[in-house]
């Protein structure tokens, strides 16, 4: 049983705190009493009509027993509930508050609202709730005890409570660390349901959506956590609650870096940070499963380092970083500022052959707590055939025996910062106030080297069989063709730096274009490096681009020579790459349901930069390849952009592997499309670069997208319009399929057009406003019209007859051809 939940209980309570454990191990010793506090039969009761309500998540132990865990620090943090018992019930109820979550919930429960009896329910509370139900039965004010069904219980559940609360030792250890009066717990419920089956219910107070429904399942023969439905909670959604903050804010990173002659990575990083609003002893962080940190320091003095892996806890942050504790040895007070240092190894690079290298930890390879932004020292000693970039300006480059150190500092606070090393050849060049090195390969890496094929012999003259294979008889004058030694083909090698002027040139163009567009990038300078592969990403300063964007398009192999890909390989990867200097790394999503942001402006960014280098017709052929993409279903019948709305974040890939690229990148970009199309271009672009502005270094959600369109509508466009906009394109799903019929009366300069709009393939509560062009002999005029299922009416008076009227679907609306 997979999971991870809520609790839901009651409010929170006065709970009085345990005297502060000291000594060496706090952190291990504790999360040793976590694993080991099991049932205690001692404390088992009978109880009626209880109701653990936290906001919007209700959980009611109707019938049944409930048994405690033995205590921990102090506090009971932990419980099963049974409804094994004559009447025997439980409920839960939850009601999410968006269409798209109720969508999301649909698809697994069968039910956009929760409503699920339950059997069994194991429970796990750190915010004082379960503590507080725990001194109201003791005290005789609820139910009654009964202490001989205590051991029976504790047989049957006490193992799956262990297990269930292995998975969360790291943050119950952090919360009981924390002083009562400024903990922010964690409320969890492993729910038994009569029909769903096991599931988890969460309530978060650290999370910016505090709460989650979701299930361990199995994919592939890996566990795989299944979220069914997650959102703020009503506090949070009113402003009640303040979101929540960081119990560390990062400020310097200084990080001493050695690559010895096998890439193996040691490091010392310095974090100088500092404490949130609440004091803290206990420090989250996260770093690469490739790297183990072996020391850590506060302030100079020793600090404890404690992890701790679980398939609930892998499963659920899906991705390659495990979570650890550093556990201080005093308090540090709210507000202060303090030196974190640590000492790490592992291997992160391996190698592609030929002296190319893929940095696997491009983003995690030293430790992080949060995303906040700071400045960056780098120091790095490595071997000196090698070139190492890496963001910032250079401080110190010089050769050492057989080591190269090079030192480059950041000095504009960013939100992280990568590096990449190889055999590179370089140019350099920019714009004033702007610095571009763009490097690529030397060599090619292993896998894209032309493969050798063997080539048919020539045919030489013939000769006699007896003569051609040592004297062997046959018919008379019989000849065979003499055969000569096989030949081997020698392919032409690609040249991997072959485009790597056109693509400095494209960089320092689509930075410039940026800049005239959104003002100036995170920073003032950009390495652009290869990496192998066919992905690209844009870090702080620092982009890495596929192999094959630096290769001749003819060069390229044969999987990526259609039209689609050379397009995305020669003019699409950099120009997006480029463009999360701004969208991502200076303007940055406030949650993983806003991460859609930073993709669908970097995409849609692209895509400015592709209209501006070749003309609007290249843009529409890329924005039909993406509507073709979104329609096109699978083998159950079920279109791609169906899987979700593109609010659901990294949830899209439980529908598909390609589902969140798909509708992040591709439906994203046709909804700042359609944007720019009901607001017009200048009122668009003034738009974005206020948007840069606005949240420069700061987190901008979808909502506060939302609100800063409508300060730049123009004429005739409501409120209301860009409210349903959103509603229709962003927190829900479908792509309608439109058709316009109309007919023409009179004649110039009273030309009456009447016409409708047939809309098809969608729910019937889904409606747009689609743009009906109506194209004259010289220029074209757009009709609005807000379309239904059972068909929308327009009438418009013209000065001339027209000469086509059409829907343009390739170019203004997202809509499949009818």
């Amino acid at each position: 049983m997979r999971t991870a939940v809520l609790l839901c209980v009651c409010g929170l309570t006065s709970l009085t705190a345990a005297p502060p454990q000291t000594g060496p191990g706090v952190g291990a010793s504790l999360i040793q009493a976590i694993r080991s506090a099991g049932l205690d039969p001692a404390e088992s009761y009978r109880v009626r009509d209880l109701t653990f309500s936290k906001e919007d998540l209700k959980i009611y132990l109707t019938e049944g027993l409930l048994i405690f865990s033995k205590p921990v620090n102090g506090e009971r943090v932990s419980a099963v509930f049974s409804t094994e018992v004559e009447g025997g019930d439980g409920e839960v109820l939850l009601l999410p508050p968006y269409p798209g979550e109720r969508q999301s919930l649909a698809k697994f429960a069968k039910s956009p609202n929760l409503d699920e009896h339950f059997r069994v329910a194991l429970l796990l509370a750190t915010d004082g709730s379960l503590q507080e139900l725990f001194g109201r039965l003791s005290r005789g004010e609820e139910g009654r005890k009964v202490s001989e069904m205590g051991p029976l219980l504790a047989e049957e559940w006490g193992a799956a409570l262990s297990n269930i609360s292995s998975g969360f030792d790291l943050r119950i250890a952090q919360d009981l660390l924390t002083p009562p009066a400024s903990r922010q717990g964690l409320r969890f419920a492993a729910i038994g349901g009569s029909k769903l089956g096991n599931f988890d219910l969460f309530y978060d107070a650290h999370a910016r959506e505090q709460i989650v429904v979701g299930q361990l399942a199995e994919k592939q023969g890996a566990a795989k956590y299944n979220i069914w439905t997650s959102f703020p909670a009503r506090n949070s959604r009113n402003g009640a609650t303040a979101a929540p903050e960081s119990p560390l804010a990062p400020q310097r990173f200084r990080i001493d870096a050695v690559l010895d002659a096998n890439l193996g990575l040691n490091a010392k990083v310095r974090l100088s940070a500092k404490v949130g609003a609440n004091p803290v002893r206990a420090l989250p962080f996260e770093v690469s499963r490739a790297i183990r940190v072996t020391a850590a320091r506060v302030d100079g003095v020793a600090a404890e380092i404690v992890s701790r892996e679980s398939e609930r806890a892998t499963a659920l942050h899906a991705g390659d970083n495990a979570d650890f504790l550093v556990i201080s040895p005093v308090e540090l007070a709210a507000g202060s500022s303090h030196e974190i240092e640590f000492e790490e190894e592992g291997v992160v690079i391996s190698s592609a052959g030929n002296d190319v290298y893929f940095v696997g930890a491009r983003g995690n390879w030293y430790p992080r707590s949060g995303w906040g932004f700071a400045t960056y020292d780098l120091t790095f000693r490595y071997p000196k055939r090698l070139t190492l970039v890496t963001p910032g300006d250079i401080a110190e480059d010089r050769v050492e025996g057989d080591s190269r150190i090079t030192r480059r500092v950041a000095a504009t606070p960013i939100r992280l910062a990568g590096f990449n090393l190889g055999d590179y050849e370089k140019i350099a060049g920019g714009t004033p106030g702007f610095r571009v090195e763009v490097y690529g390969n030397h060599r090619l890496e292993s896998a894209l080297q032309p493969k050798v094929q063997p080539v048919p012999p020539p045919l030489a003259d013939p000769v006699p069989i007896s003569a051609g294979r040592g004297g062997g008889r046959a018919g008379r004058g019989q000849m065979i063709p003499a055969i000569a030694a096989p030949t081997v083909a020698a392919p032409a090698v690609p040249d991997p730096v072959a485009r790597l002027r056109a693509v400095a040139t494209d960089v320092a163009s689509a930075v410039q274009f940026y800049t005239g567009l959104f003002g100036p990038p995170a920073m003032p300078s950009l390495t652009v490096s290869p990496i192998p592969g066919s992905f690209g990403q844009g870090f702080p300063g620092l982009v890495y681009l596929s192999t094959l964007a630096y290769l001749d398009p003819s060069e390229r192999p044969s999987s990526v020579r259609g039209p689609q890909e050379q397009v995305f390989f020669s003019d699409l990867m950099q120009a997006h790459e480029v463009a999360h200097q701004w969208w991502g790394n200076l303007v940055i999503p406030a949650g993983y349901q806003d991460e859609w942001l930073s993709e669908a402006l970097a995409s849609y960014s692209a895509l400015l930069y592709l209209e501006k280098k070749k003309g609007a017709k290249a843009m529409e052929d890329v924005l039909a390849d993406y509507r073709d993409a979104l329609l096109r279903k699978n083998e159950d019948g079920i279109t791609a952009e169906s899987v979700g709305p593109i609010t659901l974040g990294f949830r899209l890939e439980s529908g598909s592997e390609e589902a969140f690229r798909d509708i992040t990148y591709y439906k994203g970009a046709w909804v700042f499309h359609m944007l720019r199309r009901r607001m017009g271009d200048e009122r668009f672009l003034k738009m974005l670069g206020e948007l840069r502005k606005r949240y420069d270094s700061a987190p901008v959600s979808t909502a506060e997208l939302r609100a800063l369109v409508k300060q730049f509508l123009p004429p005739g466009v409501t409120a209301a319009t860009i409210d349903s906009f959103f509603d229709t394109w962003v927190y829900s799903t479908g792509i309608p399929e439109l058709k316009v019929n109309y007919t023409v009366k009179g004649i110039a300069p009273a030309v009456r057009i009447s016409g409708t709009v047939e809309q098809s393939g969608v729910p019937d509560d889904f409606s747009i406003e689609a743009p009906v062009e109506i194209q004259f002999a010289k220029g074209s005029q757009i009709v609005w019209v807000e379309t239904t299922n059972s068909g929308a009416v327009f009438n418009a008076t013209l000065k001339q007859a027209p000469v086509k009227v059409s829907i343009p679907a390739g170019t203004g609306v997202l809509a499949a051809r009818k």
